[in-house]
């Protein structure tokens, strides 16, 4: 158990990057389109070096036939989970800290089960009721910015990010619908290319391209910062690849679902370590009495969530 929880751990220090590079850009001066798009060209570039160096040069034929023959469902997964999500995330970091982001991002535990309703799933309404008290920490964190930050920018740095908690996991309850049986607007997709992880996030990658170029023509941004190509790289690499293999590295060798509600829960060091970055790379204040009450409430929150998770089953 201690070296699961060392590997979840390390997996939400290199997940909070993200919420610490964003915001580090945005500081800087560089535009939001860029922070976001330039992620997934990195990861996309990330994943061709993978395939080419390990010798999957077939694997990766068969992705690109497979994405061909159902391009419309992958770039409207990809859009949703991928596109939507992260340009959000990038779009907040101009208006709230970091930490903040991090902190609203839980919002993704409660809407994770919203989404699983929408998909006809069961859900477990014992464990639904601790998430009112992550949503109360999040409201406290971001009603706490309300006395150095004006409302037009507390709305604009939490709203999106309320959005992406929604996109994020609807984008991967379609991948996973289109996997096991489809439904009548998602298609059944079975082939045995899915069962690589990196294959199913190369597929969504892909799908994005359509939203980046669309999102591009309407927003007509600045050229991208000189260091925005090396934040954005970072970001691809510490967070999409580095913390994404040591969560599922994690998780594969939990050998219990205890064990797996530990590693999950352990995600909410995001806010922590998020905190902790911004305070001592970017000059950030310590938050206030309500952020840090807030703070407290939405990590206590998640730890109960993923209790209750081990005890329903």
């Amino acid at each position: 158990m201690p070296r699961l929880v060392v590997l979840g751990s390390l997996s939400a220090l290199f997940f909070s990057s993200t919420f610490i590079f964003n915001r580090a850009i945005s500081l800087a001066g560089g535009h939001w389109f860029w922070t976001a798009s330039l992620r997934y060209v990195w990861m996309l570039a990330l994943l061709l070096l993978w395939y080419l160096c390990s010798g999957k040069m077939n694997l990766l034929g068969q992705i690109f036939g497979l994405f061909k023959r159902n391009w419309i469902f992958w770039c409207l997964t990809g859009s949703i989970g991928f596109g939507i999500f992260y340009s959000l995330i990038a779009f907040s970091s101009g208006f709230a800290p970091g930490w903040v982001v991090a902190t609203t991002w839980q919002m993704t535990i409660l809407a994770s089960p919203l989404v699983l309703l929408l998909f006809g799933k069961k859900v477990p309404l014992r464990a639904l009721l601790y998430t009112l008290l992550i949503f109360c920490g999040i409201l406290l964190v971001n009603l706490g910015q309300s006395e150095t930050v004006a409302w037009q920018d507390l709305l604009w740095g939490g709203l999106p990010v309320l959005v992406a908690a929604f996109a994020y996991p609807l984008g991967n309850q379609m991948l996973w619908e289109a996997q096991r049986q489809g439904t009548r607007r998602i298609p059944h997709i079975k082939d045995q290319v899915l069962e690589d992880p990196f294959a199913r996030i190369m597929l969504l990658t892909l799908g994005t391209i359509p939203f980046w170029v669309l999102l591009y023509l309407l927003m007509s941004p600045p050229p991208p910062a000189a260091g925005q190509w090396t934040s954005t790289f970072l970001v691809a690499l510490l967070s999409g690849v580095v913390a994404t293999s040591l969560f599922l590295y994690a998780r594969n060798l939990a050998v219990d679902s205890y064990e797996i509600a530990a590693i999950d829960s352990l995600q909410s060091g995001e806010v922590l370590f998020s905190l902790a970055g911004e305070i001592l790379f970017l000059n950030g204040s310590f938050p206030a009495t309500g952020g840090t009450v807030g703070v407290i409430l939405t990590v206590v929150g998640l730890g109960l969530y993923m209790r209750a998770q081990v005890d329903q089953n």
